[in-house]
């Protein structure tokens, strides 16, 4: 244990995915005698607290006077469901429709609470800031304290020479469409990234490097990505920056499996399915899903999402609008997934192939990372055939060397336990901070 008690901030963007990462970590520094404190989306009122954390809460908008509390992430899960159309278009048209839009709302939402912000860090003095989002919030910049990155997204959001472009989805081994791809990110978000860094600049931040929404910091970088799927041969990481190969939080509830699913006929696999807190909002997708795997002779533990009460579940079936995800992927065989970072890096831990419906953002590039690595299958969200989904499958649960591979792989991330690796990063440069 540390000689003496740290104040830690996290600063987690408002989705399920960031905020449980700081959780993960959070939670391993609450039990090694620290304070820390959630400068959280106001949704989450209520839910942090519980868990021992200091709930400093913020808004991204002006509040509603006449809603009702919301559900946690709700923001966002809005937000992803009015804009659900534009995932059946090819990544280079998303730039405009959906990539663009999202960084301006999240751009809206770091102006709108900077004075907030400046507020909690007057009032709380933390020792260390921890960022996880994909904009930059300038008052996490100009505090005494160091600012901690993570990147809880595919590695890709660490640029390089060499790497495929951000959020395409496109494979490593093919550089057909790259520079076209680059050019039209340039188009749209140019005149929206001056924008965002001269008034970074006006609050007192550092410049952004060109076409970047959020800063690197001088302290300490972490991602969250394991080693095996890493793309560290053709980018090597700078001295600030850290992997950490999973972080599987250690605060979900058990999970005994219903009999439902827990006797099977033999033959038949356990596969879990979830298109995480933001993709389940899209309930014409998750009936399809349901459907199809129906026809199966295979049994399913299903993560329903926000519109739960929209989604009927087959006879082979049981589900919750949520479930304590990392105590449900080691009881299964695979995992269905679209491909968001927590997910997939708990897919890995856990060792477990994958099937990946990508949606939006980095889960085109976790999706691709997958199959090319041959993890698992990529199939079309919404254009795949019946047969495709149910034949990858059939032919995955079958495939004994794929899942002793995975399972190999995953005893090697389990053994290199990254949740407390990033605890103990943070840790340091706190109390290596000369105001500690």
């Amino acid at each position: 244990m540390p000689d003496r008690s740290l104040t830690v901030l996290f600063m987690p963007e408002s989705a399920y995915g960031p905020t449980n990462q700081c959780i993960g970590i959070g939670d391993i520094l609450l039990k090694r005698g620290h304070t820390v404190v959630f400068a959280a989306e106001s949704s989450w009122k209520g839910k942090l607290e519980p868990m021992g954390f200091v709930e400093a809460l913020v808004d991204l908008a002006e509040p509603d006077p006449d809603a009702g509390d919301e559900d946690a992430g709700q923001f966002w899960t809005d937000f992803i469901a009015e804009t659900a159309p534009e995932f059946r278009k090819p990544t280079i048209e998303q730039l405009e429709s959906f990539v663009q839009p999202t960084y301006s709302a999240l751009i809206d939402g770091a102006k709108y609470c900077e004075p907030r912000l400046r507020a909690i860090i007057a009032e709380h003095r933390p020792d260390v800031i921890v960022e996880d989002n994909v904009v930059t919030f300038p008052a996490l910049m100009t505090s005494d304290a160091p600012y901690v990155r993570i990147v809880s997204c595919n590695p890709l959001e660490v640029r390089g020479d060499g790497l495929p472009p951000l959020f395409a989805g496109y494979p490593i081994a093919d550089r057909d469409g790259w520079e076209a791809y680059a050019a039209e990110f340039e188009r749209t978000h140019r005149e929206l990234w001056e924008s965002f860094d001269a008034w970074v600049q006006e609050q007192g931040a550092p410049p952004l490097e060109p076409l970047e929404f959020i800063h690197t910091s001088d302290a300490l970088n972490l991602y969250v990505f394991p080693e095996e799927a890493d793309y560290v041969d053709v980018r090597p990481l700078g001295e600030a920056w850290e992997r950490i190969d999973s972080s599987v939080r250690e605060t979900d509830e058990d999970y005994v499996l219903p009999d439902a699913v827990a006797d099977r006929p033999e033959g038949s696999g356990l596969v879990y399915l979830s298109l995480g807190s933001l993709g389940g909002a899209d309930v014409e997708l998750m009936q399809r899903l349901v459907d199809v795997l129906a026809t199966t002779p295979h049994r399913y533990i299903v993560s329903k999402g926000p519109q739960a009460d929209k989604i009927t579940l087959a006879d082979n079936m049981v589900g919750e609008q949520t479930l304590p995800q990392t105590k449900v992927i080691p009881q299964v065989d695979l995992v269905i997934t679209h491909g968001g970072n927590n997910t997939t890096t708990e897919a890995l831990h856990f060792g477990k192939p994958m099937i990946v419906l990508p949606l939006f953002w980095d889960q085109y590039d976790n999706a691709q990372r997958v199959d090319e690595l041959g993890f698992g299958v990529r199939l079309s969200t919404y254009g795949f055939a019946d047969d495709e989904l149910t034949g990858a499958v059939d032919r995955l649960l079958a495939d004994t060397d794929l899942r002793e591979r995975m399972a190999s792989i995953g005893a090697r991330i389990r053994e290199r336990d990254g949740l407390h690796r990033g605890a103990e990063l943070i840790e340091k440069v706190g109390l290596e901070h000369p105001g500690a």
